[in-house]
């Protein structure tokens, strides 16, 4: 069983930057492909970025792409989102969401395990 702990949430003003982290514990994090999906209110999930567990190319949503960046540290067990230029309709709670040697699909129901998430708050 893999946990999965969000941090690094918070307000900021638009054009600011956040870096999340998720800090994972119960499994070989180096075996899980990390992906990041978001929330926003009265909307349905949605994949925003995702690593593969084996190195190779990373996968953005194109609301994102060239704003932020997902990273993963496994001697740390902790993959990152970095988010340059945050716009409002960045706002939504941001969960982690780990799958075994997967190859940093886009897609909810190939993930295993999920985090609580973490919100973060663009203001205009």
């Amino acid at each position: 069983q893999v946990q999965l702990v969000e941090s690094g949430g918070g307000l900021v003003h638009t054009g600011g930057s956040l870096r999340l982290s998720c800090a994972a514990s119960g499994g070989t994090f180096s075996m899980y492909a990390m992906g990041w999906f978001r929330q926003a209110p009265e909307k349905e999930r949605e994949f925003v970025a995702a690593i593969p567990w084996s190195g190779g190319l990373t996968n953005y949503a194109d609301a994102v792409k060239g704003r932020f960046t997902i990273s993963r540290d496994n001697a740390k067990n902790t993959v990152y989102l970095q988010m340059n230029s945050l716009k409002p309709e960045d706002t939504a709670v941001y969960y982690c969401a780990a799958e075994y040697r997967g190859t940093a699909a886009r897609t909810e129901s190939y993930y295993d395990y999920w985090g609580q998430g973490t919100q973060v708050t663009v203001s205009p």
